[in-house]
């Protein structure tokens, strides 16, 4: 016998280890069938499970044991990253409590203490989403530094290399003082920001009291200028065509240009160009030949081209300022708003700097991704990021992936002492051109971007560069599954690498999703704790199942998810419905000699037409329709329509209804209706387990195997997944939409019959004498064939049919079936309730007439925030409905 209780710590415990054991999650190509391919976006190898985690990976998991279920060979490949820079971070953190600096170990004794941290600490995303239920096939897990694929990232950069696909120059990139390390311009997040714009004079070489004026918001900059630009068809600086001015507090001469760049209604229509400091200003520079004049070291402060050696980057803009004024070039300031990047790792401020990187061409490999997307070969869901796509994709830039850290795969490229450069995927022993040693070798010191080894992630996971059995079977695969916020990140670059390293998209859909928010909306972050919701703490407190079937329940892929932990009840309370129900089945199972629930765990259900009732035919026809709604709604992603119905039908439907309305029949001496009607509960029970069971893995599973749906060899999640009753089935049993309608409108009379009980005061203990005026005279035929069981569920002594509205007032309903009646006489004693019922009603008229008072006060409505004027507003609306209510309930007495 099952436990009266559901406990989820020992089921979750005990089944995860199981479906690893038994190889539930492994599938082989050899096996053949239709392939579902999945791969996880790997987290960092420094992370812990996150509530955005837990999101994407019950979203994927949903879809991976729906299309198991389905027949297919389904591959989910499980991974982490490597994390360059937040790897790094971490160690260096750990070599400080130590008292010492990466410098000092060197490169190879820092590497070896990274590895060493992976092997301790790295597993642990790993172990939490087992927690979680992932259904991963943990024996195909991959890491992106493992030694297959690092070998397919060094293909990968020396065949793009030898395309000239890849090459390195001067630009101006994303520089993070704290890292000390170029970014990627989506490796920067851009803040608002409450700063300054300071305006500077320039006395123009050779005009005795002329000068320009140009507005920065970085005067640390100002010694890095090289010219100002003005708009060569702004007449008011024509005449300063060949002329130079004077660069404040260096003494320095600047040319001034023109070019189109700069805009004329822009402030004084004078801008200053520092090529080695702004992107645009780089441009410019190159356009007019101007010299670049870097003023930073790596770590942010200033260096000796500045004149403040050594003086932090903030504290310099503090002394330059204060020069400025002391100098009388400063004309004013003034507050500014603007957006100011800073890394995505360390949140330190990014500088934009010139410097040495290495660049992969990204137009020439835009192109396919584009019109996969475009011809429909790839769709995006939901469809309205398609623009945005479209967008970022058809204004990339070149991407810089170098990266000034140790931890990650280095840059293939070797450099002779001959001067001769190569990519190439091994450490060369001598040199291709002058047959030098490997002595006089040196490899480029950079690592590439973490991104670079991730964007090859479908098909490097599956073998790639070699031909492997699972690169020819599962690739492409089908869903990508993840939040969109990384669409650039990551989506477009792996649709980028698909096709021109496999000739085609890397999967078919691209399946977004928002980011888990707080209840009022807030963004979930490390330095705002108060914000942050752990999934292990939820896992701990309701389980694993209520976890991700909550988290199904509320999520629209549409927009982000608010949660607090309240909401997580929802599931866990679900789970406890389905283990009650499963031992009330048990317990009647029980009583009939032979029966079997595994005779029910497919689809293959036979019944006697003649024995069925009305009720029988709803409920089949309600599975019959949830089993359609639920193939609807994964095919189109529509993961929590899903949610919504198979809730709905287990809870209401089959709990609710149906067992209420089956007891009566299971207690009777019928014994061919009560294995009829176990029969159908099995049946129908059996589909609810198979349908539920990608969002709540660990309770189907042990009710499953509790009520013997299945030997102790079997798992649900190879069970078919209910494709509902055939035509055949439907017509032999009477099933129609005419009986449906019929049971709603019964429903409906038990519900407000209950509802009118409640508003006139009864105890539940108490029989009534109910009257109906019916709508027609077919639905008084049925409910008079349903008597018995309508008078059982709203505790009626008797249902009396009435041609006409009675003469004497009473509490009525007017519902689908007609309009019901409910005499009182007998029941209350109406004097007295009519008193409670006047001081009841006095009492409300009091308090919504000091809300009316405050409503009515200007200086309240004036002064008062508007969340307690609101509040007001609602509680009088509430008042209104409950003095309506007892006035209508006095008036029947």
């Amino acid at each position: 016998m099952m436990d009266k209780h559901y406990d989820p710590k020992a089921v979750e415990a005990k089944w995860y280890p199981w479906w690893e054991s038994h190889g539930c999650f492994h599938d082989e190509p050899a096996q053949g069938g239709k392939p579902y391919a999945v791969v996880i976006p790997p987290p960092n190898v420094t992370g812990v499970l996150h509530m955005g985690h837990a999101l994407n990976n019950t979203i994927q998991d949903i879809l991976v044991r729906w299309h198991r279920m389905c027949g297919d060979n389904v591959c989910w490949v499980p991974g982490t990253d490597h994390a360059g820079i937040a790897t790094q971070n971490v160690v260096e953190k750990e070599l400080r409590k130590e008292g010492v600096r990466r410098q000092e170990i060197g490169r190879e004794a820092f590497v070896d203490r990274v590895w060493q941290w992976r092997e301790k600490y790295g597993a642990t995303i790993v172990r939490q989403q087992r927690l979680l239920g992932n259904s991963t096939d943990w024996q195909r897990e991959r890491f992106t530094m493992d030694e297959g694929l690092s070998a397919a990232v060094a293909k990968v950069f020396c065949d793009l290399y030898d395309k000239k696909l890849i090459y390195r120059g001067n630009y101006i990139v994303n520089w993070c003082p704290r890292c000390g390390t170029a970014l990627a311009d989506d490796e920067v997040d851009h803040e608002p920001n409450n700063g300054y714009l300071w305006h500077v004079r320039y006395p123009v070489v050779g005009e005795e009291g002329e000068y320009v004026t140009v507005a920065t918001t970085r005067p640390e900059t100002l010694p890095g200028d090289t010219a100002v630009a003005v708009n060569p068809k702004d007449e008011r600086y024509a005449h300063l065509k060949g002329k130079k001015v004077l660069l404040p507090l260096t003494g320095r001469e600047i040319p001034v240009v023109f070019d189109d760049y700069v805009e004329k209604e822009f402030g004084t229509g004078v801008v200053k160009i520092t090529p080695a400091h702004d992107a645009n200003d780089f441009a410019v520079g190159q356009r007019h030949d101007l010299p670049q004049v870097d003023v930073m070291n790596n770590d942010g402060t200033m260096n000796a081209l500045s004149g403040y050696e050594g003086m932090d980057r903030f504290e310099c803009r503090k002394a330059i300022v204060a020069d400025l004024e002391k100098g009388g070039y400063l004309v004013k300031v003034e507050p500014y708003q603007n957006q100011v990047g800073h890394c995505y790792r360390c949140k330190t401020m990014v500088d934009s700097r010139l410097s040495k990187q290495w660049f992969v061409k990204m137009k020439p490999l835009a192109q396919p991704a584009i019109e996969a997307v475009r011809k429909g070969e790839v769709t995006i869901q939901p469809k309205r990021w398609e623009s945005v796509y479209f967008n970022w994709m058809e204004n990339i830039r070149d991407w810089c992936i170098s990266r000034q850290i140790w931890w990650g795969h280095r840059i293939p490229v070797y450099t002779c002492t001959c001067g001769h450069e190569w990519a190439t995927p091994t450490a060369p022993d001598c040199c291709p051109v002058c047959k030098a040693s490997k002595d006089a070798i040196t490899q480029d010191p950079d690592v590439l971007d973490t991104w670079f080894s991730s964007w090859l992630w479908p098909f490097s996971t599956l073998g790639w560069p070699k031909k492997t059995a699972e690169l020819d079977f599962y690739y492409p695969t089908v869903d990508m599954v993840t939040g969109a916020d990384i669409l650039f990140f990551w989506v477009a670059r792996m649709m980028m690498a698909g096709y021109e390293f496999m000739g085609k998209a890397p999967f078919k859909n691209i399946v977004l999703h928002g980011i888990v928010r707080t209840a009022d909306g807030k963004k979930m972050s490390k330095s705002h704790p108060e914000t942050l919701l752990d999934p292990l703490d939820i896992i701990q407190q309701y389980s694993a199942d209520a976890l991700r079937f909550s988290l199904a329940l509320i999520t629209s892929m549409e927009v982000d998810t608010k949660v607090d932990m309240k909401k997580f009840e929802i599931g866990r309370n679900f789970g406890t419905k389905l283990w009650n129900a499963a031992r009330f089945l048990q317990m009647n199972a029980e009583k009939l000699e032979g029966f079997s629930f595994a005779d029910y765990a497919g689809e293959g259900l036979t019944l006697d037409a003649s024995l069925l009732h009305d009720d029988d035919r709803h409920l089949l026809l309600k599975a019959d329709h949830v089993c359609a709604t639920m193939q609807e709604t994964f095919n189109k992603y529509r993961i929590q329509d899903g949610a919504l119905a198979i809730y709905d039908f287990a809870w209401t439907d089959f709990c609710d209804w149906y067992l209420e309305y089956a007891k009566a029949d299971l207690n009777a001496d019928d014994e061919a209706r009560r294995r009829q009607v176990m029969a159908l509960l099995a049946d129908v029970y059996g589909k609810i387990l198979r349908l539920l069971h990608p969002y709540m893995p660990f309770v189907t599973e042990e009710i499953w195997h509790q009520l013997g749906y299945c030997g102790d060899d079997a798992s649900i999640m190879r069970a078919p997944y209910p494709q509902g009753y055939s035509e055949e089935q439907k017509v032999a049993w009477g099933l129609s939409e005419e009986v449906l309608a019929y049971v709603e409108t019964k429903r409906d009379f038990i519900t407000g019959a209950r509802a009118l009980r409640a508003e006139s005061g009864l105890a539940p203990a108490l029989n009534i004498k109910a009257l109906i005026h019916p709508a027609s005279t077919d639905v008084a035929e049925k409910l008079l064939r349903d008597e018995a069981s309508i008078r059982t569920a709203i505790r009626a002594e008797s249902i009396t049919f009435i041609n006409e509205a009675p003469a004497t007032a009473m509490p009525s309903k007017l519902l689908q079936a007609g309009t019901l009646y409910l005499p009182l006489e007998g029941l209350v004693d109406t004097k007295a309730e009519a008193e409670k019922l006047d001081k009841e009603i006095a009492k409300l008229e009091g308090f919504l007439k000091g809300i009316n008072a405050k409503l009515s006060n200007e200086a309240f409505v004036s002064k008062a925030p508007e969340a307690i004027i609101q509040n007001q507003r609602d509680r009088k609306v509430e008042l209104e409905a409950q003095i309506a209510s007892l006035q209508a309930r006095r008036a029947a007495l």
